[in-house]
C-alpha cells in the first residue's frame, strides 16, 4: 500500500473538502471557514470481492427489544427518551464551565451503583483532578475506572481489551490519531475521532459518551458531519453564574427532540429540579404591574414562567425596545399589533420585556402574556397573581389556539392559580379540569378588558 501526503482545505462550519482555498463554502455559504490540513492518502485496490457486500430484505432484518440502561437521573432520561440505547453514540456539548464533566461524572456515579463497568478517559484533566471534583460528589462504587490519554490507538486498544459498556470520553477535542497529520482539535482529527468511536460503539455494543467544545456561536466545534454521524446531540445551556441548568437534545434517533431536563447546580454537583415551573416562579413580585405569568410547553412538559414588561415614556427621538429571554422582533411586532388594533399609544414610549429567571423561550404561546404584561404595565395595573395567560396573537389582534392547553392547565392548577384566561378555541378542550376558573378570548380587546 502506497501513501503520500497532500494537503486539503476543510470548511471549519460544515467540513465540506476542497483542493484549493475559497473565500466562501459552495456547501453552507459561510464566509473565511476554509483552513489548511495535511492529510495522508492511501493508495490502494478499490475493488472488492463480491461476498463481502450482501444485500438483505427489509423483512428479513431481525431487531432485538433490547432494554435501554437507566443513569437514574430522571431530566436526563427523559432528554434521552427513556435512558441509554446500548451501542449509542451521544454528543454532550456546552460553554466551559457550564457542568458538562460534572454531569457525566454524575452518570457514571449512578451507573457504577447499579454494577456496570464505566470507562471515563479524560483529555483535559489529570487523575487528582477528577478525584477531587469525585470526592464532591460522594461515594463511588468500584466498577467506575479512570484513564487519562489522548492517543486514539491507546482508547481504542484499551476499551477492545476491557469492553465496558459505557464509556465517557472528556473531549473529542483533544483526540488525536497518529495516522492523521494534523494537530488535535483540528477538523480531520475530530471527524477520525468521531468515526473510531463511532465503530466501537457499533460494533462491541458500547454506549460512549463524548464532550463537545462549542465555539462563541453555541454550536459544537468541528466539522458540522460530527453531529450527523453521532445519534443524540444534547446541549447544556443556562447562565454560569445562574443556578439553574437546561439539557435539551437537538438530535436524537432513539426519542423526541423536544424534551429538556432542568437541573440545579450545587456545591456537591448537579440536583434535578423536579418541579421546573415552581422553581422558575419563585421570589415573584406581589400585586406588580407588568407581571404575568404564561404557560410553555417544552415537549410534554408544560413549563410555567413569569413575564416582565417595563413600559415608560421615552425621553429620546427615538424608543428604546429590549427582549431578554425571548425573540426581539416578537415583541416589536406584538407592540405594532397593540398599536394599532387597541388603539394603545406605544410608540412614544420605552419598553423593557424580560422572562425572568434567565430562561429563554420562543414559543408563539406565549404571545399573548407579553401582550397582557405590556398593558398592564402601560396602565399601571397589575394582573392577578392567580392568574395564568397562554395564547398565540395573530396580526388581526385575534387569539388563536396552541397545542396542549389541558396539560398547561393542570399544571397551572397543582400550582395553585385560580384563573386561566386561553383562547376561546381552546375552551372546549380543557372541560376535563375542575377547580380553574377558565376564560377565553377571542382577541386582544377582551383580554385587555380583563384588566
Amino acid at each position: 500500500m502506497a501513501k503520500g501526503k497532500r494537503s486539503v482545505y476543510f470548511c471549519q462550519n460544515c467540513g465540506h473538502e476542497e483542493n484549493k482555498w475559497l473565500g466562501q463554502c459552495p456547501m453552507c455559504k459561510e464566509w473565511n471557514t476554509f483552513v489548511e490540513e495535511a492529510v495522508t492518502v492511501s493508495k490502494s485496490s478499490t475493488l472488492r470481492q463480491a461476498k463481502e457486500a450482501e444485500v438483505v430484505a427489509l423483512k428479513h432484518v431481525e431487531t432485538n427489544h433490547e432494554e435501554r440502561i437507566h443513569t437514574k437521573i430522571e431530566e436526563l432520561d427523559r432528554v434521552l427518551g427513556g435512558g441509554i440505547v446500548p451501542g449509542s453514540l451521544i454528543l454532550v456539548g456546552g460553554d466551559p464551565g457550564i457542568g458538562k464533566s460534572t454531569l457525566l461524572l454524575q452518570v457514571c456515579q449512578k451507573l457504577c451503583a447499579d454494577k456496570r463497568q464505566v470507562l471515563y478517559i479524560s483529555g483535559e484533566e489529570s487523575l487528582k483532578q477528577i478525584k477531587l471534583r469525585a470526592n464532591r460528589m460522594g461515594e463511588f462504587a468500584e466498577d467506575l475506572f479512570l484513564l487519562c490519554e489522548t492517543n486514539l490507538e491507546v482508547i481504542k486498544s484499551v476499551i477492545e481489551k476491557r469492553r465496558p459498556e459505557i464509556v465517557v470520553i472528556d473531549s473529542i477535542q483533544t483526540m488525536y490519531s497518529e495516522e492523521v497529520a494534523s494537530t488535535p482539535g483540528s477538523v480531520s482529527q475530530v471527524r477520525e475521532s468521531t468515526n473510531i468511536f463511532m465503530q466501537l460503539a457499533k460494533g462491541l455494543g458500547i454506549s460512549i459518551f463524548i464532550v463537545g467544545h462549542v465555539t462563541k456561536e453555541g454550536t459544537v466545534a468541528g466539522p458540522r458531519v460530527l453531529e450527523h454521524m453521532v445519534d443524540t446531540v444534547l446541549y447544556f445551556e443556562g447562565d454560569r453564574h445562574a443556578s439553574y441548568r437546561i439539557l435539551r437534545g437537538v438530535k436524537n434517533r432513539f426519542g423526541s427532540t423536544n424534551e429538556i431536563g432542568v437541573f440545579e447546580m450545587r456545591h456537591d454537583g448537579l440536583a434535578e429540579v423536579q418541579n421546573a415551573s415552581e422553581f422558575m416562579l419563585s421570589g415573584r413580585p406581589e400585586n406588580a404591574s407588568g407581571s404575568v405569568v404564561a404557560c410553555s410547553m417544552e415537549g410534554t412538559r408544560p413549563i410555567l414562567l413569569e413575564i416582565q414588561a417595563l413600559v415608560c415614556n421615552s425621553n429620546f427621538g427615538m424608543p428604546r425596545r429590549t427582549a431578554a429571554g425571548t425573540d426581539y422582533n416578537r415583541v416589536n411586532l406584538l407592540m405594532a399589533v397593540l398599536e394599532k388594533r387597541a388603539g394603545l399609544h406605544l410608540a412614544a414610549c420605552d419598553a423593557y420585556v424580560n422572562i425572568a429567571g434567565g430562561i429563554k423561550m420562543n414559543e408563539p404561546a406565549i404571545d399573548l402574556g407579553i401582550v397582557m404584561a405590556i398593558v398592564s404595565s402601560f396602565k399601571n395595573r397589575p394582573v392577578d397573581e392567580k392568574t395564568i395567560v397562554f395564547g398565540e396573537v395573530g396580526l388581526s389582534g385575534e387569539v388563536r389556539a396552541v397545542s396542549m392547553p389541558e396539560q398547561r392547565v393542570a399544571e397551572a392548577k397543582k400550582l395553585g392559580f385560580e384563573t386561566c384566561i386561553l383562547p376561546e378555541v381552546s375552551k372546549s378542550m380543557v372541560n376535563g379540569v375542575q377547580g380553574i376558573k377558565i376564560i377565553g378570548v377571542k382577541t386582544i380587546n377582551e383580554a385587555i378588558g380583563l384588566l
